[in-house]
């Protein structure tokens, strides 16, 4: 694996780390002062929300590479299946497609949404999601894109995600057979896995996302109670290694939703946390 003791310049965060996700939460920093700390305190990427950027793709971009880092993703495109699919998905999914090129970033995420009405199981879920992914792909490709089909932990099963392993996205990333597409592996959805070294090993170059944060052993809240890497008991080292040992040698996005905890730190506090633990438990 590699050595991150003295090196954090594969280090990405993910805004949402700051509470920029959700109204309310959060310190408000714009996101200039965001840019230019997250550059202080040593991290090489940056990850947005698509509701963060609206028509200032490209300015935004090019102050992150001004900064000296990298746009390392987008958060995400609109879910693709299940009763919260919105009607406009494909016009939705093309626009955030045209904003991660314009960001100048290569990978834009993809939580599916969940099971399609009337329907019982994921497998005919999974079947129109791989027929909607078909029709995005060649666009995506044509802009430098990829889609990275991001699984979620099973408890969000149903309502936000017909995708739970590893397996799970690299069978639909098969269906579809487009170099375009491609996986996101999240500690917080897969560290119970026992099968996941195995999945990634056949995912390969299809990996191209890798989501820190840590699984806390007591979690208050399905969505808003992540921990900080080192609070949790998710193996962290033995996850980094399947998704390495895989192939995988990009960035590693710190994505940590903390509603009672990290939201209500100090911004630069908690990105000066972010890179100890990185250097010392990641």
């Amino acid at each position: 694996m590699r050595d991150f003791s003295e090196d954090t310049s594969a280090l990405a965060l993910n805004t949402a780390t700051l509470g920029h996700n959700l109204d309310g939460y959060g310190a408000g920093w714009p996101l200039e002062r965001v840019i230019d700390t997250c550059a202080s305190h040593g991290f090489g990427g940056i990850v947005f929300w698509r509701r963060e950027i609206g028509t200032n793709a490209i300015e935004i971009g090019n102050r992150v590479r001004a900064a000296g880092m990298h746009v390392t993703g987008l958060c995400r495109t609109p879910y693709l299946v299940g009763s919260g699919r919105p009607d406009a998905w494909f016009d939705e999914t093309r626009g955030s497609i045209d904003m991660a090129a314009a960001l100048g970033t290569t990978v834009l995420t993809v939580v599916t949404g969940g099971t399609e009405p009337e329907t019982k199981g994921t497998i005919e879920t999974k079947k129109v999601l791989a027929e909607r992914l078909a029709r995005v792909s060649d666009y995506a490709a044509a802009g430098g894109v990829r889609l990275a089909l991001e699984p979620l932990n099973p408890m969000y099963g149903g309502n936000r995600t017909c995708l739970m392993t590893v397996r799970d996205a690299l069978n639909v990333c098969e269906m579809v057979g487009h170099d375009a597409l491609g996986i996101a592996v999240d500690v917080y959805h897969v560290w119970w896995d026992s099968n996941l070294k195995e999945s990634c090993k056949a995912a390969g170059s299809r990996i191209i996302g890798y989501h820190l944060c840590d699984w806390l052993e007591n979690t208050s809240d399905m969505l808003l109670d992540r921990g900080m890497m080192g609070d949790g008991v998710a193996d962290l080292k033995a996850i980094r290694d399947a998704v390495e040992s895989a192939g995988y040698a990009g960035a590693c996005e710190v994505e940590i939703f903390s509603s009672d905890r990290w939201w209500k730190a100090r911004p630069d506090r908690v990105l000066r946390t972010i890179a100890d633990r990185f250097k010392t438990v990641c």
